[in-house]
């Protein structure tokens, strides 16, 4: 366009001078960006343009917004919606669905709100029952990123089968086909699962891929925490691929590592799997976090069996002298059978407790499993047992497992993204 020396091109906003990165790889270039509405209309010279808002980017970098591939602020977007925590570090689309906020049966939402007696603090309406209600209610409350979100696999599971441990019959499968049918009507971009927690890894391989099946016509990717990111990675990968293979849709990695210092050295092999299977056609891909620890629960601690039915069950269990010597032995004893990150951190000082709903444990917060076994004067085995009883919550925890230098390695491979696995919540207030 040639403008006149009377004319000036106006755009609704002018980012100046920043070092402008495009998201397609090449070298960043110093230039102008012009915005109009929700439009990127010109990336170039715009010094004889003029904006109704001007941003100097001086020294700065220009880029798209930055999409977050596992994210869990199903909830926190729900209690404040500015999504502080991530819109402060350029993200303006959030990838939810580990599990996912829908469909819920009824039982599923007075669940819901047991919680939230146990947490005050985490207060919200249930206003929603399948997954699309689910993100029109983030509509009407009004949130600052853009969100899609996939369909849980686990979910679906629980509304049919509650925390039973057992494979669906024919006919309660048909009712979480047609639920996976409906999900991606809605909009979900596939299915999900998370493998290492109970009820999810119930499933078994077969559930999952007629499960993943129905999301494929749809265009839709089976995206999933394995059912081992340690001791048994090789055959979780495998189990991935096979589901991608025989429901026909692509696969995901959530979050990829390698946990336990006795498996950093099979990176090579994992990625000569991912490798192999997409020489063959498929598309594996992969997301990741940056950093060196993993935040979960102190369920993550263990064995399955003893948390069927749900957290009031597994107390329940707990609190049984019997029982709890059998747990007790499955926490020290290595296995392939689940996956125990407590082991595979290998000190308890590597377990970090991040939350707890209890006022009278808040004082724990930020101080290590170890050193809490030993305020206690128990093993911490058995201390992680007591603070799940007494807290009524499966207690947030990190557990430091990776390499750095796996991490180096893990970023630079060209089918892995990026994801915080974590909410985003702003730094006031009840966060």
């Amino acid at each position: 366009m040639i403008l006149t020396a009377c004319q000036k091109q106006k755009y609704d906003v002018i980012i100046r001078g920043g070092t402008v990165y495009d998201g397609s790889g090449k070298p960043g270039v110093l230039t102008d960006v012009g915005i109009n509405a929700d439009t990127v209309a010109f990336i170039g010279d715009l010094s004889k343009a003029v904006g109704e808002k001007e941003i100097d980017a001086t020294g700065l970098a220009v880029a798209p917004g930055f999409v977050n591939m596992m994210s869990h602020a199903e909830v926190s977007l729900l209690i404040d919606g500015n999504s502080q925590a991530d819109i402060h570090q350029g993200v303006t689309l959030e990838v939810l669905g580990e599990g996912s906020m829908g469909p819920l049966s009824e039982k599923m939402k007075l669940d819901y709100l047991d919680e939230m007696k146990r947490n005050p603090d985490w207060k919200f309406d249930i206003d929603w029952t399948t997954l699309g209600e689910y993100l029109e209610s983030l509509e009407r409350r009004g949130v600052s990123p853009n969100v899609a979100s996939f369909v849980g696999a686990n979910t679906i599971r629980i509304h049919e089968l509650g925390y039973d441990n057992r494979a669906p019959n024919a006919e309660e499968l048909e009712r979480m086909k047609a639920l996976v049918k409906q999900a991606m009507e809605e909009g979900a971009m596939g299915t999900t699962t998370a493998l290492i927690y109970a009820p999810a890894n119930y499933a078994t391989t077969e559930e999952l891929i007629e499960l993943s099946k129905v999301a494929a016509p749809y265009g839709g990717m089976y995206i999933s925490h394995m059912r081992s990111e340690g001791n048994n990675i090789l055959n979780a990968i495998d189990e991935t691929i096979r589901i991608a293979r025989e429901a026909k849709l692509p696969a995901e990695i959530y979050h990829l590592k390698l946990g336990g210092k006795e498996n950093w050295g099979k990176l090579d092999s994992v990625i000569a799997k991912i490798d192999k299977a997409n020489k063959s056609g498929l598309r594996i891909t992969a997301d990741m976090y940056n950093y060196t620890a993993g935040a979960t629960g102190l369920d993550a601690t263990m064995p399955p069996w003893v948390q069927e039915g749900g957290i009031n069950d597994w107390i329940k269990r707990l609190k049984d002298p019997a029982i709890r010597k059998k747990v007790l032995l499955e926490m020290r004893t290595p296995t392939d059978k689940w996956e125990n990150l407590l082991m595979n951190a290998g000190d308890p000082d590597r377990v970090l407790l991040l939350g707890f709903t209890n006022d009278s444990l808040k004082q724990f917060t930020g101080k290590t499993l170890g050193e809490v076994a030993k305020i206690h004067g128990k093993s911490p085995e058995e201390t992680a047992m007591d603070l799940v009883i007494a807290d009524s919550t499966r207690v947030e925890t990190a557990y430091f497992l990776m390499n750095e230098e796996n991490i180096k390695r893990q970023i630079a491979l060209p089918y892995v993204s990026f994801g915080s696995d974590a909410g985003s919540p702003t730094a006031d207030g009840m966060f």
